[in-house]
């Protein structure tokens, strides 16, 4: 028997909006049937290509979807993700979740009383290198990561830590998968009025140290974090979707320990054409999502130590 198709709408048709709708038509039992966005004309220009309905508010598109993707600013996170998930549709929202725990903990009890899926767009994990890493890693011992880019006016209504640096808190919450200890940080807000570049030195119960930085006014960009264990050293390069991983073996001649590369498989997928494919999957499984509701407010948690 054939599937029923999925009806999907899209609120907030910006950078990461756009990005949202190219991916939807690319996936089997889904189709977009609406778009919204405060700009009635951009919402407008984003239905004429994908052939569906467009509203300047995203509340008129309840009773038309069955899904959705949320990518408005931040700070509006709570209310669209409140009302759509009280309205008995699925959501996918962009990282952070929101802004609060409060609001976290709202959102996650709203969706488990309505049954529905709440799947947080960190789309790092879906990056084949991040993906590859699982297959060698084991106990950090101590975490090193640096996420720099340009400044850009998107995205500053929230600081450096909610926009970026907290996509390395979320993947090494998942590594390390040990309660937080201690936290040293410091910020420094530069050209907006909120912390542009930031500095987190964070210890784990499990023993492991992690420095983190992020910044929002480099010249360039990098988007690399490295793992140091027992067992080995491991590079990613989330920009290049690259991994270097060395760990030990014996030399055959001498019986003495040596480095040596271990040969990891990354795979070529689109992460976030993987991401969206996962929360569609989800939806028609009625499935635990890969990042729940309760898996981002543990990164949203860190965040609050500035």
């Amino acid at each position: 028997m054939k599937k029923k198709k999925i009806k999907v709408g899209v609120a907030g048709i910006g950078h990461l909006g756009n990005y949202h709708l190219q991916k939807y038509p690319k996936l089997e039992n889904c189709e977009i049937t609406a778009v919204a966005d405060m700009s009635a004309d951009r919402a407008q220009k984003a239905a004429e290509v994908y052939q569906c309905s467009a509203f300047a508010d995203y509340r008129d598109m309840i009773g038309k979807v069955d899904a959705v993707s949320i990518a408005v600013p931040t700070s509006e996170h709570y209310s669209v993700a409140r009302d759509f998930l009280a309205a008995g549709v699925d959501v996918l929202i962009e990282k952070p979740i929101c802004t609060t725990l409060e609001e976290a903990d709202e959102l996650i009890e709203l969706a488990q009383k309505k049954k529905l899926i709440l799947q947080v767009g960190f789309v790092e994990r879906f990056n084949p290198a991040i993906m590859a890493l699982e297959k060698v890693i084991k106990k950090p011992l101590f975490i090193e990561s640096h996420r720099l880019h340009p400044f850009f006016e998107r995205g500053i209504d929230v600081d450096v830590i909610l926009d970026l640096m907290i996509h390395d808190l979320d993947i090494m919450v998942k590594f390390v998968n040990s309660p937080v200890t201690g936290v040293e940080a410091v910020g420094v807000a530069i050209l907006s009025d909120k912390i542009d570049i930031a500095n987190a030195r964070i210890s784990f119960a499990g023993g492991c140290i992690a420095n983190v930085t992020a910044s929002r006014i480099s010249g360039k960009t990098m988007q690399k974090i490295r793992f140091f264990g027992i067992e080995g050293y491991h590079s990613v390069d989330c920009q290049k979707r690259e991994i270097l991983s060395l760990g030990k073996g014996e030399n055959n001649e001498t019986g003495q320990l040596q480095k040596i590369q271990n040969n990891i498989e990354v795979g070529s997928h689109d992460p976030l054409e993987e991401e969206i494919r996962s929360f569609v999957i989800d939806v028609t499984n009625r499935s635990q999502p890969l990042i729940s509701g309760e898996d981002a407010r543990k990164s949203l948690a860190l965040t609050m130590i500035y």
